[in-house]
């Protein structure tokens, strides 16, 4: 029996609290999986608390979204790069030339210190529906074909993958192939646990978004809220 790895599944550090945030890593590191750091946790504690982690050799998703016009979208990905994060992204509505820059920064990067972030990019937020998507923000047709549209504009761009629901993962590699990157947010444990997921509203299991194909993902509150986050972290391992 193969045992699965770990570091497929990015824990959210979703908190302000870098004390907070650094009890979840002392607790979790141990079962291999990585740690998203988002924009609560970066804000508050800027790039040294990634750098406190990639020294102590954890994979890290630096999930800041850029969207910006490309020269400042490539200059950010530079500044983070050095940081060591393994992960980065950017929104894909920023368009091809914004995201074309952010992969040569990412791959100059690489030619200076032999290592790059893998760039991915935003397609549409787990907190999106069709009616969202249509009658606010003015994009027509379903989720899942803007999804997948967008997809296929990140990898005419360069970059590595996308974020985007565990819906989707099929459609995206069908139209992108395998080696394009999914990594899926919006992870619930069980049928039951919305009360978890609040506003997000395309949801699925760890089970569920691997059977679908996705090559990560990102559990949250269903971990950091739980009585026991280890002891969750290894039952999902254990399921998966």
């Amino acid at each position: 029996m193969h045992t699965f790895d770990a570091s497929r599944i990015y824990i959210a550090l979703d908190t302000s609290s870098v004390e907070q945030a650094r009890a979840f890593v002392r607790e979790l590191a141990p079962t291999g999986v990585g740690f998203k750091v988002g924009m609560q946790l970066f804000y508050q504690s800027g790039p040294a608390f990634v750098k406190e982690l990639t020294a102590q050799g954890l994979q890290v998703f630096l999930d800041l979204k850029f969207h910006d016009i490309p020269n400042t979208v490539a200059g950010a990905v530079q500044s983070i790069g050095e940081l060591g994060a393994a992960i980065c992204n950017v929104h894909v509505a920023g368009g091809l030339e914004m995201m074309k820059r952010a992969r040569q920064a990412a791959d100059a990067l690489a030619q200076r210190a032999g290592k790059r972030p893998q760039v991915i990019g935003v397609t549409q937020l787990t907190s999106t529906s069709r009616e969202m998507m249509n009658e606010e923000v003015g994009i027509p047709g379903d989720v899942q074909d803007v999804v997948i549209r967008y997809a296929l504009l990140a990898q005419t761009a360069g970059l590595d993958g996308v974020v985007a629901s565990g819906h989707e993962v099929r459609g995206i590699r069908e139209a992108c192939g395998d080696d394009f990157v999914t990594v899926i947010p919006g992870i619930r444990l069980a049928a039951n646990d919305s009360a978890l997921i609040h506003d997000q509203k395309r949801v699925m299991t760890p089970h569920e978004a691997f059977q679908e194909g996705a090559h990560a993902i990102v559990i949250g509150r269903a971990v950091t809220q739980a009585a026991e986050p280890r002891a969750t972290v290894e039952q999902i391992l254990a399921a998966l």
